[in-house]
């Protein structure tokens, strides 16, 4: 059996797309067919059915309705879908045969365009030197196709292109194979697992490349240093040329290319984003609860898209932070102003994305009329912010121009209300085009003589029932119940029988229904064609709107910093390049907003690269720690961004990276522990770290035994205090008590824990910073709290009694235990002791011979010294003076001994 001609006609367009799902348009329907139906079916939940097509057993097809297809479409996207889109291109009742079709869109993850995704859309292409011999790295384009931004970056290796990934997040990656092939195992990390990748079958050649830059931006893109170099230039090219042959038309919104300059940014790897919840939290990925989540009382979309792109990547520049800054301070100070701007803004929507719908040529009436309404939002910003005397906002007044010609454009052309499909017509006002008023009224006319034909035609037939309808098939009708047919005229001439009436026309009749359908349907036609200029006349404007978008993103986010920094007390921070990290009375900025009103408990900090490079903490778990570290993180990465800060004053040395390492955390898929993966995060840290970078970690070591872990970490802090080595900055908690010696052995180590109060049966969690180190860790106390079972705490309460009471050696005690034991750690107890790594003997047996000591009468020096320390005032002290203090101490003691 031969196939049909629609169906031979389907398959020549599904041999061009291979990879895609082609939406066939069949009358009111998008068909799928084949293993196209299969799938769509089944990720859309939608009846399967089938077709005869000239083969002996009928073809799998589904279809969606081709005005609700949108829902459709974006669902198949969000799971890594492409969609072609196949329409009819010439009017059925014109075509000589089958009506001829064409794909007119490809929409794929990395290019589609979904009004309720506020976030940035990055498509990327990655291009490998065995792709480009003449490049010595990898090279990346990346463009984001709803602001239009093009990014171009050299990387050096594999890790270079992971971390640029991770740093963009796209949703399409576009390679070679070769390519893919060689980066196939870094893709499989968790966060880039979500990515669409579309393989590109060959690479471009120079000329290629060169022919499609200048197509989009002219001939002088070439003498552009951005796209200098092969590899940028091919990467360039493919991206490009792919972008433009899957939306079959030029982008015009799509700016020149950048490349990324990383030395202006503060750089924040995937694992601190996540650990410091800057975007989203780590529990269930929202983004309430996040550091972004507080800060973010944007009012616009591309406002909140702004300011989460300056979260992730924050400035290293003092003079660009300071420009911010003079920008959230003059907001800030202006209550009235930040007032009556709330409401312009409200009435601003996401402009760029606008452009980018313009430039696809998907932009509807209502998205014209939404443009309008926020272009008349300028001139009272403008008027609000004249006043202001900051290099920010006389940017952002230059940058809102005005387009009092284009408002009126739009105004006089478009209806207040438009519909939203474009093909219906009632898109334009009257009085606009003297073509389409004259077919208006005819139309008009039509439909009014219609009325009065069926007024006249019941009074001269008598029958009170005859009605004039019209459908598509028909046209117009005059309608006669079987009942009353006798008294039908002769000039009326049968045009349908129904089981309960009759249809007829008449010559006049068929007369003014030519004239009525050739007017509504030259009315559609002249409407469409008329919206479509007004859209390219729009498009010619589309770079300045998009200047103009970048200057109300920028203005709202720094009325969303100035709001957050008048209504919390944050403070205006002192940036400078010094090695100098000194808060006083910081807070955490999330937890103080959970906190609903109780107040927050504010610590201060001094780190710097000489006499405190590390802080030591120690102390009970839940007691403060990892907020506290977390806290100092925040703040240095806000200071970055040009935000003020929560505290009474900040003095931040501008850092080049921040690291983090909290928390638990292991990759199953991966076969990686949770050990594994502490590690493999400690060993990035150790190698990119530098001296101008903060480094916050938490409980290394303490996913091994424990003198492993000791070992561990205590090597890591020797590594990071030397200045040979790292000498970085280093937030370093722990619960191993050992490594507190550290604070008397290694200069720039100093010892703090957080305070807590033991009352004997229960422990306060005071949440203070104090300069010394903590002397438990209360580890029982909160099992307490946690409610593990009494039987459990008495237990382990008497184990521990025995473990601190006696100078003996772990397997000793295991021994003494061992009577007591179950049969299972009577044989654990029989396992050999591991040996002390600090000079034979662990912190709890020194304890315990300290407390043996105790017992022994005090001299007269002794009861000095302790009366001595009793006396001293820790919390007001520096750590400098403390040291001193204790010198002085130790001092007399040795005198003593040498007597």
């Amino acid at each position: 059996m031969a196939l049909t001609p629609m169906m031979q006609q389907y398959l020549s367009i599904k041999e061009a797309y291979k990879d895609t799902l082609v939406f066939f348009r069949l009358g009111d329907f998008y068909e799928m067919f084949f293993d196209d139906a299969l799938q769509a079916s089944k990720e859309l939940e939608i009846t399967l059915t089938g077709r005869d097509a000239g083969l002996e057993q009928r073809v799998p097809m589904c279809g969606v309705p081709y005005h609700a297809a949108e829902g459709y479409i974006k669902r198949l996207v969000a799971r890594g879908f492409k969609i072609a889109i196949c329409e009819q291109v010439e009017d059925p009742a014109e075509a000589k045969g089958i009506v001829r079709r064409e794909v007119v869109r490809v929409i794929t993850p990395g290019t589609y365009l979904d009004d309720g995704n506020q976030e940035s859309i990055f498509i990327v292409t990655i291009v490998s030197p065995a792709d480009c011999p003449d490049s010595g790295s990898f090279s990346a384009c990346f463009v984001n196709v709803i602001t239009g931004d093009v990014f171009v970056d050299d990387l050096l290796d594999e890790e270079a292109v992971v971390e640029r990934l991770l740093a963009f997040q796209p949703v399409e990656l576009v390679v070679t194979e070769h390519t893919y092939e060689q980066l196939k195992a870094s893709f499989q990390q968790p966060n880039l697992q979500s990515i669409t990748v579309t393989l590109h079958a060959s690479l471009q050649s120079a000329a290629n490349d060169q022919d499609v830059l200048c197509r989009q931006f002219g001939s002088s893109i070439l003498e552009d240093a951005a796209v200098a170099g092969p590899g940028i230039r091919t990467a360039c090219g493919i991206l490009l040329d792919y972008i433009q042959n899957t939306q079959k038309r030029m982008l015009p919104h799509v700016k020149k290319p950048q490349r990324v300059n990383w030395k202006d940014t503060l750089i924040l790897d995937a694992c601190s984003r996540r650990n410091l919840e800057l975007t989203e939290t780590l529990r269930d990925g929202k983004k309430q609860g996040s550091l972004f989540g507080v800060i973010d009382q944007t009012i616009t979309t591309m406002g909140s898209r702004l300011l989460k792109q300056w979260l992730l990547a924050p400035l290293q520049r003092a003079e660009a932070i300071a420009r911010r800054q003079d920008a959230v301070e003059e907001l800030m100070k202006d209550y009235l102003i930040r007032q009556d701007l709330k409401p312009l803004l409200r009435n601003v929507y996401d402009l760029e994305r606008l452009t980018a719908k313009l430039s696809y040529g998907t932009a509807n009436a209502k998205d014209l009329i939404a443009l309008c309404q926020s272009l008349e939002q300028i001139p009272p910003i403008k008027l609000l912010i004249r006043e202001f005397q900051s290099a920010e906002y006389n940017g952002i007044q230059k940058d809102l121009c005005d387009y009092e010609e284009l408002m009126d454009r739009i105004a006089h052309a478009i209806v207040p209300d438009p519909p939203i499909s474009l093909k219906d017509g009632g898109l334009i006002r009257d009085g606009y085009h003297p073509e389409l008023d004259r077919l208006r009224l005819i139309a008009r006319e039509g439909k009014t003589w219609i009325a009065e034909l069926e007024r006249e035609e019941r009074e001269k037939t008598t029958i009170k029932s005859l009605k004039i309808g019209f459908n598509k098939v028909f046209g117009y009708y005059i309608e006669v119940t079987k009942t009353n047919v006798h008294l039908v005229p002769e000039q009326y001439e049968r045009k349908q029988t129904l089981a309960n009436a009759e249809r007829y026309v008449t010559a006049e009749l068929k007369q003014r229904e030519a004239e009525i359908l050739h007017a509504e349907e030259r009315l559609t036609e002249l409407e469409y064609e008329l919206f479509v200029e007004v859209r390219e006349y729009i498009v010619d404007h589309v770079d300045t709107l998009q200047r103009v978008a970048h200057a109300l993103a920028k203005l709202d986010v720094y009325y969303a910093l100035a709001s957050v920094a008048a209504e919390h007390r944050y403070v205006r921070p002192v940036l400078d390049l010094s090695d100098v990290i000194e808060i006083h009375a910081g807070r955490h900025p999330v937890v103080e907003q959970m906190l609903q009103g109780r107040s927050f408990v504010a610590n201060d900090t001094l780190l710097n690269c000489r006499d405190q490079q590390i802080m030591l903490i120690t102390g009970p778990n839940m007691a403060g720690k990892s907020t506290y570290m977390r806290q100092v993180a925040l703040l240095v990465i806000l200071s970055h961004i040009g935000s003020f800060v929560p505290a009474s004053y900040a003095r931040i040395g501008l850092v080049d990276r921040v690291f983090t390492r909290i928390g638990a955390a292991d990759d199953l898929a991966g076969g990686q522990s949770t050990f594994m993966v502490e590690m493999v995060e400690l060993a990035n840290i150790l190698e990119h770290a530098t001296p101008r970078s903060l480094i916050v970690l938490d409980e290394i070591g303490r996913g091994t035994s424990t003198y492993d872990g000791i070992s561990i970490a205590r090597a890591v802090v020797e590594y990071l205090q030397d200045r040979q080595q790292i000498g970085a900055k280093t937030l370093f908690a722990t619960h191993y008590h050992e490594l507190t010696e550290l604070g008397h052995q290694l200069p720039g180590v100093q010892n703090f824990s957080t305070h807590v109060e033991d009352t004997g049966d229960s422990i306060i969690f005071l949440r203070k910073i104090i300069p010394q180190p903590a002397d438990r860790s209360y580890g029982i106390h909160v099992a307490k709290l946690a409610g593990l079972p009494d039987a459990v705490l008495k237990r382990a309460n008497e184990i521990l009694t025995m473990l601190e009471s006696k100078g003996q050696s772990g397997k000793e005690v295991i021994g003494e235990l061992a009577a007591t034991a179950t049969p299972i750690q009577q044989q654990e107890a029989e396992a050999p002791a591991q040996l002390s790594l600090f000079e034979g003997y662990t912190k709890k047996q020194e304890h315990a011979k300290q407390r043996e000591k105790a017992k022994e009468p005090r001299d007269a020096l002794q009861e000095d010294i302790i009366q001595a320390i009793q006396t001293l005032d820790l919390i007001r002290m520096t750590p400098l003076e403390a040291m001193n203090q204790l010198f002085l101490l130790q001092e007399r003691i040795q005198n003593k001994n040498r007597r």
